[in-house]
């Protein structure tokens, strides 16, 4: 397979991009700060711990490492090349346009899909406060608003982010805060539970080595948004400061927000507690303490998350779509630019979104289960495109543009090869699981219909 170099004309990504750079540096650092609190981890941690139990810690411990292995990698490549593409055109850059082509249209699908289920999951809280109210037209709103502000301007799209991460971090920032006190049993009206939610209740692996990977493979899904910030800091005013900043900052941030969110839940609360489920694990740990009425504001944040991963996902998709077009990757229509914004994109997009939310209703059966199978894999696909980028990628810029490296992998390229040895591990042990065997095959085969057009594209392309 033919690959481009750093200089070839037609594959430099964004070379003369028409996009605006309305997206300021506050913008940019709490998109960076508040995109890893994702709705992922509000509203999906509650399985992850119904099935490893306390040992969910070190599930997010595993898969917070392996994540931020992802980040740094992409941190380097987005700094040194920064384009609304991100890994689809650094992918392109580094193994040839078949890979910026699937890395690309398999993650837009990921984030349209995405975009609908989030619409629901806000819909629902919605409807539990006003019930009667139905659902679709819950989603058909959000979707009108957030379409919207993503047609005037990308600064409305930075604003929206900028208020809803503040509100995030603030109310993460004050569970942690809460729970700790807790925890220490300084908190009045509470005592210390001690260690008996961890070696209680079957103990701290409670279904053993299969439910923690089963945890595993929850803990992995959650660390969604982490992409947003690379993808926006190519419309932002200092996108190489920005990008480099983001990631260096990560490690504490998945850390702080997640590992030790997770420590908290299961040392306050029983694993085994069925409003872990029900409730979700953070509004279970909030009701446990007793606070009035703390458990309603978390579903307020869960709210606020989901609105947020909405948003950034109808953004991050245009953009994907939009860079995927400048290089001749998908059709010319997407790429139409109008007052700084790839309109026709942000329209395809939550077009897209929305008829996954008819899907959801209409057939609930069939057709939709497969759709959600089919990107269950997605980004595990995507990490193993950002990883063999920058292997490519790193020893071509050391010798063509060594000032480019403002941020470096670490011990490369060890740790990237150990990188890829987790994303290999982690699709054995889907491959081990029957729920997650279905979305291995179906994620695969959808790659591989992918990769083939691609290649077929590259191939008639340098034929001519």
């Amino acid at each position: 397979m033919s690959r481009t170099t750093l200089d070839t004309p037609p594959t430099a990504p964004d070379a003369h991009t028409p996009l605006s750079h309305g997206l300021k540096q506050r913008h940019l650092s709490m998109i960076a700060l508040g995109g890893v609190i994702g709705a992922g981890l509000f509203v999906g941690s509650g399985a992850g711990i119904a099935a490893a139990g306390p040992s969910i810690v070190i599930a997010y411990a595993v898969s917070g490492l392996l994540v931020m292995l992802v980040m740094r990698m992409l941190g380097e490549m987005s700094a040194a090349y920064p384009s609304s593409g991100s890994f689809s055109a650094h992918a392109e850059r580094a193994i040839g346009p078949w890979a910026g082509f699937t890395a690309g249209w398999s993650f837009w699908v990921l984030l349209c899909t995405a975009v609908g289920l989030e619409g629901i999951g806000a819909a629902k809280i919605v409807t539990g406060w006003l019930p009667g109210t139905p659902e679709w037209a819950w989603v058909a709103l959000f979707m009108v608003v957030f379409c919207v502000a993503n047609l005037a301007a990308v600064k409305n799209f930075g604003e929206f982010e900028f208020w809803f991460a503040a509100l995030k971090v603030g109310a993460i920032s004050l569970f942690l805060v809460l729970g700790v006190l807790a925890v220490a049993g300084v908190l009045p009206g509470t005592d210390s539970p001690g260690t008996a939610n961890l070696t209680g209740q079957g103990g701290f692996l409670p279904h053993g080595s299969e439910g923690l990977v089963i945890g595993l493979l929850a803990s992995v899904f959650a660390y969604g948004g982490l992409e947003t910030v690379t993808i926006a800091a190519a419309e932002s005013q200092n996108p190489v400061q920005g990008v480099a900043r983001a990631v260096r900052t990560a490690m504490w941030r998945i850390a702080l927000f997640y590992i030790g969110s997770m420590a908290v839940i299961v040392t306050l609360v029983p694993w085994d507690s069925k409003e872990v489920v029900e409730k979700g694990p953070y509004v279970a740990a909030l009701d446990h303490l007793g606070i009035p009425g703390a458990g309603q504001l978390m579903n307020v944040v869960v709210f606020v998350a989901l609105l947020s991963a909405m948003n950034a996902n109808i953004y991050g998709s245009s953009r994907i779509a939009y860079s995927l077009v400048e290089r001749g990757q998908g059709p010319k229509a997407l790429g139409r630019v109008s007052a700084g914004v790839p309109r026709v994109a942000v329209l395809v997009s939550c077009v897209f979104g929305f008829v996954c939310v008819l899907l959801s209703y209409w057939r609930p059966d069939d057709v939709f289960p497969w759709l959600l199978n089919m990107i269950g894999a997605v980004i595990l696909v995507v990490w193993i495109f950002i990883a063999v980028s920058q292997l490519r990628l790193r020893r071509r810029v050391e010798r063509e543009a060594p000032e480019k490296l403002v941020v470096r992998m670490w011990l490369f390229p060890a740790l990237t090869w150990v990188a890829l040895a987790g994303m290999a591990a982690i699709f054995v042990l889907m491959a081990r699981q029957p729920d997650t065997r279905v979305q291995l095959y179906s994620t695969g085969g959808m790659t591989l219909f992918l990769a083939a057009v691609g290649y077929a594209r590259q191939r008639a392309r340098a034929a001519r």
